[in-house]
C-alpha cells in the first residue's frame, strides 16, 4: 500500500452540521480494518470534540486545536505541541470584551474581534499568529498549524506524510493538505482549497470522505496516478 493513513478534518469535511453519519463512520472502520491508520485533524478543542463526536475512538490519533495538541483516543494521553496561552494576553482580551475560548495551546474567538486581538498581540509583543476559519479567529504560537500537527502525528506513528491522504474544506486546511502525499478537497470546500488539491470529491462533507475511503480500499488511489505523479518524480534514467 502507498497510502497508509487517512487524515481528515472534522467540521465541514467528516462532519456535517457537527455530526458524523453512521455510514461514514462505518467507511472509516473499513479503512482501519485494511491495516491503515486514521488521523483526525481539527481546529476544535478536545473537550468539545469528545462531547460531539462519540466515535472519536475510531481514530488512532487526533490533532486538535489546529495543531497545538496531540491526543491518543485509546489511552486518552495528551501531548501539548506548543507553549500554553499567555495569561496576560487572556486577561487583556477579557478586559476588552473579547469572548474567547481558551484551550491547552489555542485561544479562539470570532470575527469581528480580530482587530482587538491583533492590537493586543502587538501591545504585549507576543510571537503569535492569527488563523481565520469560516468566521472563527484562532490564535496560536507562531509556526503552529494543522500541518505541523500532522507531522507530529506521523512521527508518533513512525510514518511519513508522503503516505497520507488528507481531506479538508476550509482556510485552515491549506497547511495540512500541503504536507500530504495526496490532498483532497470535498465538494463543499472553498474554491481556493479545491484549486490546490490533487483531488476534488463528487460528494460533500462525509459523503466525500466515504467516496475516498472506498477508492482507497479498491485501488489505493491508483486511478489518480497521473495527477499524483508530481509527488513522485521519476528518475530520468529509468
Amino acid at each position: 500500500m502507498r497510502y497508509l493513513v487517512l487524515a481528515t478534518d472534522y467540521d465541514g469535511t467528516l462532519a456535517s452540521h457537527g455530526e458524523v453519519r453512521d455510514d461514514v463512520s462505518e467507511a472509516l472502520n473499513q479503512v482501519r480494518s485494511s491495516g491503515r491508520k486514521l488521523v483526525l485533524v481539527t481546529g476544535r478543542e478536545l473537550p468539545e470534540l469528545i462531547k460531539v463526536f462519540p466515535g472519536i475512538e475510531l481514530f488512532d490519533l487526533v490533532v486538535a486545536e489546529n495543531g497545538a495538541l496531540l491526543y491518543h483516543p485509546a489511552t486518552k494521553a495528551e501531548k501539548l505541541l506548543c507553549e500554553p496561552p499567555n495569561p496576560r494576553f487572556i486577561e487583556l482580551l477579557k478586559e476588552r470584551g473579547v469572548p474567547a475560548s481558551v484551550g491547552r495551546g489555542i485561544v479562539a474567538t470570532w470575527e469581528p474581534h480580530q482587530d482587538v486581538v491583533l492590537n493586543t498581540i502587538r501591545e504585549l509583543g507576543l510571537e503569535l499568529q492569527v488563523i481565520f476559519n469560516k468566521g472563527a479567529v484562532m490564535i496560536l504560537p507562531s509556526g503552529i498549524n494543522k500541518g505541523t500537527g500532522l507531522e507530529a502525528a506521523m512521527t508518533e506513528l513512525g510514518l511519513s506524510t508522503d503516505n497520507v491522504v488528507g481531506l479538508g474544506d476550509a482556510e485552515n486546511d491549506h497547511a495540512f493538505l500541503a504536507k500530504c502525499g495526496c490532498s483532497v478537497a470535498v465538494a463543499n470546500a472553498l474554491p481556493a482549497l479545491k484549486e490546490r488539491a490533487d483531488i476534488v470529491t463528487k460528494g460533500s462533507n462525509g459523503h466525500g470522505v466515504k467516496e475516498i475511503a472506498a477508492q482507497l480500499l479498491e485501488d489505493d488511489l491508483a486511478r489518480y496516478d497521473v495527477r499524483l505523479s508530481r509527488h513522485n518524480p521519476r528518475d530520468p534514467d529509468h
